[in-house]
């Protein structure tokens, strides 16, 4: 799966932090004390696990910011599937430098191919429908670049990245506004013609509200298998028809199999197990 790369503006600024919060005011005092100024050393990353590969970018950078002239050579790319043993980079340069960005490295890669391999567990069980798996916000304070990075890589579909990505009329907006329509209308008299607007919905009866006060996306939430299906007919492919709440991979693809567009997992970010991957010495 091919994966955009993320802005080199981002990707340093991250590792930058990440870099300092481990390093405290000190440095690498465990390398510092047992490893001889100028020692040079090769390493392997290699996978533990079997799964899809995310997170080189910033492994990379947090390598070259401890050491820019080390040698890095990628034997894989993000969005790869890898198997225990497989190796994904090799690293000569500086020793202290490389095991100073060991973890920092192996964090990224780890959590990054976490998310990448779960994602790709939902888009496979829902393979022959026309459902694709998206992400939601519910990401890492600060991370939510890598993370949903990370979903594309397993084949998951973008969602709105933040806020100001497209009007979407939650429950509390509805509730404000006394009703979806009456949401929905407002969000329509504010918005540009290139803004979409998406409501989310708790029952079948006020999909009708919506799509007759004009929005082009509805989200379905919590809803029944037997609501669903009714919805899918009732929409009759008017707006698009996003699935969420209670997806897990036992449901998942009974809920794709309704005949909804997308299915929202805010888990593929909040409860993706973390991928395995060490760094060994030559």
């Amino acid at each position: 799966m091919p994966v955009s790369p993320l802005s080199d503006f981002i990707v340093k600024d991250a590792v930058t932090r990440a870099l300092a919060e481990d390093q405290g005011g000190r440095g690498d005092i465990t390398s510092l004390a047992c490893i001889p100024a100028g020692q040079e050393a090769k390493f392997y990353f290699k996978a533990r696990d079997a799964g899809v590969l995310c997170g080189l970018q910033p492994a990379v950078e947090a390598i070259w910011q401890m050491d820019p002239d080390a040698m890095i050579k990628l034997h894989m790319a993000d969005g790869d599937a890898v198997a225990p043993g497989d190796i994904i980079a090799t690293v000569n340069g500086q020793a202290r430098a490389l095991l100073a960005a060991e973890r920092i490295a192996l964090n990224f890669l780890g959590r990054m191919s976490g998310i990448a391999t779960f994602t790709r567990r939902y888009v496979d069980a829902v393979e022959g429908t026309k459902a694709r798996i998206a992400h939601t916000r519910k990401t890492t304070p600060g991370l939510r670049a890598f993370e949903l990075q990370a979903v594309q890589a397993g084949g998951g579909a973008l969602h709105r990245f933040g806020l100001d990505d497209a009007i979407l009329i939650k429950d509390n907006h509805v509730a404000v506004c006394i009703s979806v329509g009456a949401a929905v209308r407002a969000a329509r008299q504010h918005a540009g013609h290139m803004t979409r607007i998406a409501v989310e919905v708790d029952r079948l009866d006020q999909l009708g509200e919506a799509i007759e006060a004009g929005a082009e996306s509805v989200l379905l939430d919590n809803f029944s298998l037997a609501d669903l299906r009714s919805a899918v007919a009732q929409a009759g492919g008017k707006v698009t028809l996003e699935a969420s709440g209670g997806v897990n991979l036992d449901t998942v693809s009974g809920i794709a199999a309704t005949g909804v567009d997308v299915i929202s997992v805010g888990a593929l970010t909040h409860s993706a197990p973390n991928f395995d991957i060490g760094l060994d010495w030559d």
